[in-house]
This record gives C-alpha cells, structure tokens and sequence, in this order.
C-alpha cells in the first residue's frame, strides 16, 4: 500500500502555523512575519515560500494558477502546478480571470485582480535593507524605529552614479505609510499594481523565513526623492508583434535573421486572450521563461 498523503501535503498542524503567521502579517500590512518553513520536494530558492502559503491556504473549490516571469508554460511554473495539482485535485487555468489563487514568480498579471482572488509572490531575499546592512538583528531594529535612512541612501547613490535610480526590479516600497517593503523582483512597471489592489497579495521567503502581506485596498508607494521621481519602464510607442497590445510590460525579442529588435507580452495568458478575441492562432515564444 502506498503511504497515504495529507491535502496539499502538509498536515494540518503545519499550516495552521503557516496560517497564522499570515494573519499576522495581513493585520501589519508590510511587517516582515517570521515562520517555520518547512522542508519541501523542490530546492530553496525555487519558490517554497510562496508554494508553502499557497499549500496552506488553498481549498477544494479553488483554481489554480502558476506563472513564472509571466509564462505558464516555464519549468517552475508546470512542475509547481504539477505538485499542488497532484496532493490537492483542484483545477487549475492559465486565465487570469479564472483563477482564486495565483502564484508567480517575478510578475503580477496583466488583467486586474479581483477581491475574490489572492495573489502569492515568491520571494528570494524578503528584507529591503539587507543591501545595506547585513545584520538581521539590526534591520528588526531599524524597522521598528522606522529607520529607513539606508533604503534611502542605496537610492541616492544610484542617482548620483547613473542620474537615475538603477533599480530594475524589486524596488522598494511604503506600505499603509510604516514598512518599507521588498515587493519580490517584479519589475518597476508592476508596483502600482499593489497600490489599493482589490485581492489580497502574499509574499513568502522560504529560503529566509518570512511571511509578509499587503492587504487590500492598502496604500502602497515606491520609494522616489521629490527632485527625481518614481519612473516604470517605459514601452511608448511599442506594442506587442502578435496581439498589438500597448501599455502592458513587454519583452524586447530579436529576430535571428535581421537582426531587429521587436516586442511581445510579458504575459503570454494575456497575449493569447487577446489573439483569442481577434480570432487568430499564433505559437507565442516564451523567451523570458527559464
């Protein structure tokens, strides 16, 4: 007989404690919650954070879906939907609309997220200011004086070496005016995304220990000096090859043969809706994935 395994293979006591530090975490929206992480069946670093807070949270009736840097067909977003999928039987989709949970790695989707979805971010290195001090004891304390001196001084010197801030991903952020936060290495152009979201979105660090939340409809703010403010990656006067979408984050592709550069969706379940609509079938490349 084959060993009988728990739903969404952690026993109940697990995530109950999982659970908890998310409470907590939803009631100090940005506060960096500590929390047992558990051994998984994929390596530190592959996303256990965010795969432990979707395993502890997710329910029979829910939908699934798994992207990774905006793809659902890359290796980490398959094999992750795989193992919820495999201990739990829940549905799973690569709509955006469809789903009530989605886990990603790098990206918020395009669409915008509803109140009855909740949004689970994978995070590698959950503290904003460890660039700035190693010490984790001293960055608790930092925090609770609300010394942020650090963050801001790590801006500073990238405007006073580039003229700019060279923050490509995972730039800082202010949430409900207390915490400053590490919004995992989505890019720039996904920030204003958290800004009052109607879901709930979930940060979970495996690798580091921490659960964080953003709540919704909680003020969220990139950090930016008056003198030289917040700017997102731009894409004016591009659009994607294949939809011919504009005002999405796009990646810049090269033809093999030319030599020139052109545009597609980050977000290849976005592109395709679209190439649904416009009645057309067209193979998307998925050359961000890994």
């Amino acid at each position: 007989m084959q060993p009988q395994t728990h739903f969404a293979l952690f026993d109940e006591g697990s995530k109950k404690e999982i659970r908890r530090a998310i409470l907590k975490a939803v009631a100090i929206p940005g506060y960096q919650v500590p929390f047992a992480s558990r051994e998984m069946p994929i390596a530190r670093g592959w996303g256990t954070g965010g795969l432990q807070i979707t395993l502890s949270i997710i329910g029979k009736q829910d939908v699934l879906k798994v992207i990774d840097q905006g793809a659902d067909e890359s290796v980490n977003a398959v094999n992750i939907k795989k193992l919820v999928h495999k201990t739990t039987g829940v549905a799973t989709t690569i709509e955006t609309s469809e789903a009530t949970i989605i886990q990603s790695r790098h990206r918020i989707p395009e669409v915008p997220l509803t109140e009855k979805q909740i949004m689970v971010l994978q995070v590698p290195i959950p503290e904003p200011l460890r660039w700035v001090e190693p010490s984790e004891y001293k960055t608790k304390k930092l925090h609770a004086e609300n010394d942020y001196s650090g963050a801001w001084l790590l801006l500073f010197e990238q405007i006073m070496k580039y003229g700019k801030t060279a923050t490509n991903a995972d730039h800082p952020v202010l949430v409900h005016d207390r915490y400053v936060m590490a919004p995992s290495p989505i890019p720039r152009f996904d920030n204003a995304k958290m800004h009052q979201s109607d879901s709930l979105i979930l940060l979970g660090a495996g690798r580091e220990k921490k659960i964080y939340a953003v709540p919704p409809y909680t003020n969220v703010t990139s950090l930016a000096f008056e003198d030289h403010p917040f700017e997102v990656e731009s894409f004016d006067g591009k659009h994607c090859h294949l939809c011919h979408a504009t005002n999405v984050f796009m990646d810049e592709l090269v033809n093999q043969e030319t030599g020139e550069a052109y545009y597609q969706c980050n977000d290849t379940s976005y592109c395709l809706a679209n190439l649904n609509e416009q009645g057309r079938e067209v193979e998307v490349e998925v050359e961000h994935a890994r």
